[in-house]
């Protein structure tokens, strides 16, 4: 359905979370090394439960190697630092959403790459860093499922 990107994720119960959502939505889940932790970690496993067995997961050394493996997708960029309000998208089919450590969000490397179709963030409150990383994932994944009426399958 949609591709999951995370970059350089630091915390395992987040990954977890996000594990169990891209079961849930049909969403495949990109890791980009290094990671902050080891996928066998025993807090990984408790948040993801019973799903990581499920889970479709690929694992990637870098973003231009994770970039190749999805062909022509467009990637959407979620940032702090966008003007572009994830909400005023129009997402489709094998759309892919890229995240960033939790500690230090996506380098302007990566921001500014041409293979990134759109900047997007989330509204918050003035003056706040930022929303926990598997609650952002969440809200964008969920938002872009319902622009397909909440379909699945091919």
């Amino acid at each position: 359905m949609f591709n999951v990107i995370l970059f350089e994720p630091e915390i395992p119960p987040n990954t977890g979370n996000i594990i169990r959502l891209c079961v849930n939505t049909g969403s495949k889940l990109h890791l980009i090394r290094p990671y902050g932790f080891d996928l066998s970690s025993k807090n990984l496993r408790r948040a993801g439960l019973d799903y990581l067995d499920l889970a479709n997961v690929i694992e990637h050394n870098s973003f231009d190697s994770c970039h190749k493996s999805l062909a022509k997708t467009r990637i959407f960029a979620a940032t702090t630092k966008a003007t572009t309000n994830y909400a005023n998208c129009d997402f489709k089919k094998n759309d892919s959403f890229i995240f960033g450590p939790e500690t230090r969000g996506l380098p302007d490397k990566i921001l500014n790459s041409k293979k990134i179709e759109k900047k997007i963030r989330i509204p918050m409150v003035k003056n706040n860093r930022s929303l926990n990383l598997s609650n952002s994932v969440s809200i964008i994944i969920y938002e872009a499922w319902r622009h397909l009426d909440f379909q699945t399958g091919s």
